[in-house]
């Protein structure tokens, strides 16, 4: 769906805004800022919702063998849904499923809003509202459906960092130009689009929204602030980042709190300097002796690294020198769905253009999500980007129609991708553990009634007793017996158990039920036993 590169206009202003010249240095404050408390409705230890008719057990269906399996055990792992058109009505239907399905379990929902005008810059996920009226009345029609309840909301991924016709802090006109866009009024129109968004939001209390602070690869630090504040992050809960990228969870915490930090010292201490602020690309400060050199993304960040292109410990010290007492307060939430090993070190002058953000070979999925990070002003860990969809057909500035780093045609973006799902979960890290029970189900429609036989394997190392298999009707079936074992139905939601006689299922043992029930024959997407997904074929 998305895919970013570095701007080179804003890579090279860095060597001119982060010197030690532009800021001189000020002893009068020598430690880092505080960290604010806990919000009263912080979302830390919330579980996060899985959504049982997610895009990727979709396209589970249409799989077979190892390619249904990657998919259905990266569906079992919480992943946000994606609202990306139709009319208000349409999406309003579409996020109170979900919110209302979240909420009657007592989880987190993570949605992301991606129908802003020129999205994509009208590229690869071209799309979105004819106008900023569509736009808003889309986005008052999604934040309505959430109503009182909780969520966590993204607004618009690359909605900052690609910007219709917008010129930078160094006064250069940004690379995305559609030409159906007016020039004197497509980066307004972005900015009051977004503010829109935030403020439908930021009228539901429940409602924790976030708006894109692109990577940290992409744009400096001064630069995705200034957006940020100009789109209306003060009045949201904050931002994210490395939403479909492949960029260490380190380097994108060590950037979040930067750019944090940058919002605090150019809102409160230096009204719009943005400009003054230390960046990525020069990572001179105090405890470097202003000794600064461009930050690779091709090892983690850290304070104490020994390679000056991975220490972290200038920009930190100039930061807590520009701050003092003053306390930043923007929050951000990281996508670790695919930089589980990192981005991909492409082959030198190999390709055209390498496009390390497009379906980049041999990544794998990262940190699982949370909302216990452990990092301050970090809120969560979250798979954003559904991982196992395409970033579209990459080229790599070839004529295609192949990606010349795989062999094979790409699908389109936000196709399932069955060669990158496989990668994502043979190299995760950490690793992600096979799904712990197996179910096979067949089903014969006769008439007005439905027949399934469904047999269910425990695949874990401990018997299982009593044991209960789950799933879900969304067709109004109605179960009116199950042989060899007991059934229970509260709406759609069916569960079988074993009998009285023989309530437990051993370490491998399978167990088998026959299902007959009023309605059309249908396959469940999704079986669970005692709360585990499991494997289905």
């Amino acid at each position: 769906m998305i895919h970013r590169r570095p701007r080179a206009g804003l890579m090279a202003v860095v060597a001119l805004i982060g010197s030690a010249a532009v800021l001189a240095p000020s002893a009068a404050h020598a430690s880092a800022a505080p960290v604010p408390a806990a919000e009263p409705d912080a979302i830390e230890g919330l579980e996060l919702y899985v959504d049982p008719l997610s895009t990727t057990l979709e396209s589970a269906q249409a799989l077979t063998g190892q390619a249904r399996a990657d998919a259905q055990l990266l569906a079992s792992i919480p992943s946000a849904t994606w609202f990306t058109g139709g009319t208000p009505e349409e999406v309003h239907d579409a996020v109170d499923r979900v919110v209302s399905d979240a909420s009657a379990e007592g989880t987190l929902p993570v949605l992301v809003a991606y129908n802003v005008p020129y999205r994509d810059c009208s590229l690869y996920s071209a799309g979105g509202a004819a106008d900023t009226e569509a736009y808003n009345a889309w986005i008052d029609a999604f934040a309505d459906a959430i109503g009182d309840r909780k969520a966590v909301v993204m607004i618009e991924p690359d909605g900052l960092g690609v910007i219709p016709h917008y010129t930078t802090l160094d006064g250069s006109l940004d690379s995305c130009r559609p030409a159906e866009a007016d020039p004197a009024t497509a980066a307004p129109a972005r900015f009051a689009q977004l503010n829109h968004a935030v403020d439908a939001f930021a009228a539901h209390p429940g409602v924790r929204s976030y708006l894109d602070g692109t990577n940290a690869a992409w744009l400096n630090v001064g630069e995705v602030s200034s957006r940020l504040v100009s789109a209306g992050v003060e009045r949201a809960t904050g931002f994210f980042l490395n939403v479909s990228n492949y960029l260490y969870t380190a380097n994108n915490t060590a950037y979040g709190t930067w750019i944090s930090s940058c919002i605090a010292y150019a809102t409160q201490v230096a009204e719009g300097a943005f400009g003054d602020c230390g960046n990525q690309y020069w990572n001179g400060g105090p405890a470097n002796d202003w000794q600064g050199v461009t930050m690779s993304q091709y090892g983690e960040w850290a304070s104490d690294a020994s390679d000056p292109a991975l220490s972290t410990a200038g920009l930190d010290s100039r930061y807590a020198e520009q701050l003092g007492s003053i306390e930043p307060s923007a929050r951000f939430i990281v996508d670790t769905s695919r930089n589980g090993i990192g981005p991909w070190g492409y082959p030198a002058n190999t390709y055209p253009q390498h496009e390390d953000w497009c379906n980049p070979p041999g990544r794998g999925a990262g940190a699982r999500p949370t909302t216990t990070t452990g990092v301050p002003l970090a809120d969560a860990f979250l798979w954003v980007k559904v991982p196992g969809e395409s970033d579209g057909k990459c080229y790599r500035g070839t004529g295609g129609p192949l990606d010349p780093a795989r062999g094979i045609e790409d699908p389109a973006a936000g196709q399932w991708f069955p060669e990158q799902a496989r990668e994502l979960v043979s190299f995760a890290s950490p690793l992600i553990e096979p799904l712990s029970c197996d179910v096979t189900i067949s089903t014969i429609q006769l008439g007005r009634v439905f027949m399934s036989t469904v047999s269910v394997t425990n695949a874990t190392a401990q018997k299982i007793e009593p044991w209960s298999l789950t799933w879900r009707y969304d067709q109004g079936q109605k179960v009116v017996t199950a042989l060899g074992g007991r059934f229970t139905q509260q709406g759609t939601e069916i569960a079988v158990s074993g009998t009285k006689r023989s309530p437990g299922l051993d370490t491998g043992e399978t167990a088998g039920v026959v299902v007959v029930g009023k309605g059309e024959a249908a396959v469940p997407w999704q079986f669970r036993l005692n709360g585990r997904v499991c494997a289905s074929r």
